[in-house]
């Protein structure tokens, strides 16, 4: 592993970086993403990431989120609802639970999906796998009571 990429990683299990982030890179992102018509997204250098398109639980309006994601053999993506190891479910886990059916913006290509909460032995396994990928998520997890929801996105 790269220097750079530890220290990264270091630095994104921190509690600051718990509270700071989510008020900028979301941000930042999708103003990125939407000035380079779906070409870049500036978190991808540190991580993969995707755009999700899903409609809000409550609004029924589209809500676009830049999510870091663990991209699966079979061309589908792996979810984590982190929240950077704050308290609550992020929004866009909610949005998922009650419409599954949503849109990834994946290297420029926008990707009708269908999103699977993951349970059981299948969850396991995925977050075994994400840990693999990112280790600070076992922080975020460390600092809060709830289950991070895993989600599995399939092309529609």
């Amino acid at each position: 592993m790269p220097p750079g990429e530890r220290l990264l990683q270091r630095v994104s299990a921190t509690r600051t970086f718990a509270r700071v982030a989510p008020h900028f890179i979301p941000a930042l992102d999708r103003a990125v993403h939407r000035l380079t018509r779906g070409k870049v997204l500036l978190s991808a250098r540190m991580l993969p990431g995707v755009i999700l398109t899903a409609t809000g639980a409550r609004s029924g309006q589209p809500r676009r989120t830049p999510l870091a994601c663990l991209p699966e053999e079979g061309g589908g993506w792996l979810l984590i609802g982190s929240n950077f190891g704050r308290p609550g479910h992020p929004a866009w886990t909610g949005n998922l639970l009650k419409h599954p059916d949503a849109e990834v913006s994946w290297r420029g290509r926008d990707i009708p999906v269908r999103a699977r909460l993951l349970t059981g032995e299948e969850r396991v396994q995925a977050w075994r796998a994400a840990l693999a990928f990112w280790p600070p998520y076992a922080a975020y997890q460390a600092r809060v009571a709830r289950e991070i929801r895993l989600f599995r996105l399939e092309r529609r």
